[in-house]
């Protein structure tokens, strides 16, 4: 059940940056007008809401599992950022960032076992 919220975890974290991202995406400048918009925007404050509850989230699963394992399994969120960005901002990943989210996936195993 704890590696289970561990992964709740780890997509509540991409999703408020999924939000993030999109709520800045149309942003030129930054000033003291920009921040006030992103402050009121949904998409921000959606985010941080996610952000909020991650953060109750892994505040339960550092008590239940050890932090040198809880932690790096947080990297998971690298691995689904990846795939968010790929499939969802239709960004291009090349063959060497592949690789790497191959190599992040083996550590999480290696780790969890």
């Amino acid at each position: 059940m704890t590696y289970l919220l561990l992964l709740v975890n780890v997509f509540l974290l991409v999703g408020g940056q999924m939000l993030w991202k999109v709520g800045a995406a149309k942003i030129d400048q930054w000033n003291f007008e920009t921040i006030i918009y992103l402050l009121k925007s949904p998409f921000f404050i959606g985010g941080g809401l996610l952000y909020v509850v991650a953060t109750f989230i892994w505040m339960y699963i550092i008590t239940k599992l050890p932090f040198s394992v809880a932690y790096p399994l947080q990297s998971l969120s690298y691995v689904i950022g990846v795939l968010a960005a790929y499939f969802y901002f239709k960004e291009s990943v090349d063959a060497s960032q592949w690789i790497g989210v191959c190599v992040i996936v083996i550590g999480v195993y290696l780790i969890a076992k």
